[in-house]
């Protein structure tokens, strides 16, 4: 990265890209430096206990993903912006959770794809910088690279990492996305957050598959959002009753949260709801071809997981849907798949079918 050297108030500087930040719809953003120590450790203790399951991209890096300057050199600093996303309050979500025919998403994904709408908008920041110092060094990252997202937000002060391993802030609750401008500018630094989850265990105790070992202590092979989306296997017979009719991702520790009684509604139209992927009945969805799939998946982060695996998580959440005679003949359907991942968990889903009406 190359700076001009010329002086900068860069007090002044960092007022104002808060300023352009809320301008350009994000709700808060905060600036930090490069050292993330505490989250290296537990990182290597996470990856040594093998927690990330089959997300080998997690070890690939090696400790460009705890030091910033290993992975975009000249960085000093790093810029986070948050972005609430929140759709519908909590009482919707909690009632298609409760309907077991309907397919339920997590809220995040229903709208435009996050990492496109935010990295954008990342780069207009970047350009509106550069019109005021010049030439500068930066990157922008999206959930994109090997960041420690959530480590440097909880640094800059956007939150605290709570003990079911989201970010928290304390106005706010959880229901937003994150993004980070890595940069050689040596703005002011912003302070850490004070964690605030003090005695309280919700999310521990509602977690469907008990994926939160402790406080602070995720096990992703065991959570609905790694089995559902990064898993592209074979989902463990154990954990499979206890998905229910989530079909990507899941939601349940942070509807759970008492922080998120303070969160709002979010704004931004591209994170609305698609009617295609909100609540949809699981038999309608067992029906799409994988064109139909494609087209309602067009500009989404649900696209990512591929046809196969979506009707591998829709045969599951048949399986474990009240029954009825649509139900088993969509389960039928899929178990003619061509795809033997689909008809595995499809055979799974009518066998718990069969149990339910003996």
């Amino acid at each position: 990265m190359n700076t001009e050297s010329a002086a900068h108030d860069y007090q002044a500087l960092a007022r104002r890209i808060k300023h352009w930040s809320r301008e350009l719809g994000f709700q808060d953003t905060r600036i930090t430096d490069t050292r993330l120590d505490a989250a290296e450790r537990y990182l290597r203790r996470w990856l040594r206990l093998k927690r990330h399951g089959e997300m080998a991209y997690m070890a690939r890096h090696g400790t460009r993903r705890t030091r910033p300057g290993e992975l975009v050199p000249g960085t000093l600093r790093i810029i986070v912006v948050r972005m609430d996303y929140l759709p519908e309050k909590h009482s919707g979500l909690t009632s298609a959770l409760a309907r077991s025919r309907i397919g339920y998403i997590s809220r995040y994904a229903l709208g435009r794809d996050y990492h496109k709408v935010m990295r954008n908008r990342l780069q207009q920041l970047a350009n509106r910088i550069e019109k005021t110092v010049g030439s500068f060094g930066y990157r922008a990252f999206v959930d994109s690279a090997p960041v420690m997202e959530k480590a440097l937000a909880e640094k800059a002060g956007l939150g605290w990492i709570g003990k079911n391993t989201n970010l928290i802030n304390k106005r706010s609750g959880s229901w937003f996305f994150l993004g980070e401008l890595y940069t050689d500018l040596p703005l002011p630094v912003d302070s850490h957050a004070n964690d605030h989850c003090g005695s309280c265990r919700a999310c521990i105790d509602i977690c469907p598959t008990q994926a939160i070992v402790g406080p602070y202590e995720l096990d992703a092979r065991r959570c609905i959002s790694y089995l559902t989306i990064e898993l592209r296997g074979s989902i463990p017979l154990a954990l499979r009753p206890l998905i229910g009719n989530r079909i990507y991702g899941c939601d349940d520790c942070q509807l759970i949260c008492p922080w998120n009684r303070f969160a709002t509604i979010g704004k931004h139209n591209d994170f609305a709801p698609r009617p295609s992927l909100k609540d949809r009945d699981l038999v309608d969805l067992a029906k799409w071809s994988e064109q139909q799939f494609l087209q309602h998946t067009a500009g989404s982060a649900i696209r990512r997981i591929g046809f196969d695996c979506w009707r591998r998580n829709v045969a599951v959440a048949l399986g474990n849907a009240a029954s009825s005679p649509d139900v088993i003949a969509a389960l039928e359907m899929l178990s003619r798949s061509n795809s033997p991942l689909v008809r595995e968990h499809a055979a799974w889903g009518l066998q718990q079918q069969r149990v339910k009406q003996d």
